[in-house]
């Protein structure tokens, strides 16, 4: 896969989620889980997705059970943890892996785009990762997950 918008993932009704739609937007990608010590960045990845959504800006969460086993649920009580915990209004993809022979397409594409940035490995190490995404579909950035979204704020300004 050579083109972001080619790209579809599951959302966690079952419906399929066309990438093509997002052409010409801003796009933060996150791999996330509900018990872990960087959950709470979901009010922040919220924060974030309020204020520029008008702007291009779309988040879109992949919740992953890869790490340490923090996303047990199935997907309708993450949506259920998503909604209720933090007011989440962004996109949510069904549960998938982002490492080893099941890595989700998605994943592939993200991690053959922006070598190097894993540091010594382009596998995702934990949960939280961000992957910005520019207006022409092009891998920008990656981030770690101890950067919070806040931090991003002034990035994602200038791909707007």
């Amino acid at each position: 896969m050579s083109n972001f918008y080619q790209l579809s993932a599951t959302d966690l009704t079952g419906q399929n989620f066309e990438f093509s739609q997002l052409a010409g937007k801003v796009v933060l990608i996150v791999n996330t889980a509900s018990r872990c010590g960087f959950t709470p960045q979901y009010q922040g990845l919220q924060t974030l997705f309020e204020k520029y959504q008008d702007k291009g800006l779309v988040i879109i969460g992949f919740p992953c059970n890869q790490f340490g086993q923090q996303e047990p649920d199935e997907n309708d009580k993450i949506g259920e943890f998503c909604q209720i915990n933090y007011g989440v209004g962004f996109p949510i993809m069904a549960k998938i892996d982002v490492n080893g022979e099941q890595t989700h397409p998605v994943y592939q594409f993200l991690k053959s785009q922006i070598h190097g940035k894993g540091i010594l490995t382009d596998n995702i190490k934990w949960n939280f990762t961000k992957f910005l995404i520019d207006r022409n579909g092009d891998v920008a950035n990656r981030y770690a997950p101890t950067t919070k979204p806040e931090a991003l704020a002034s990035e994602i300004e200038k791909y707007l």
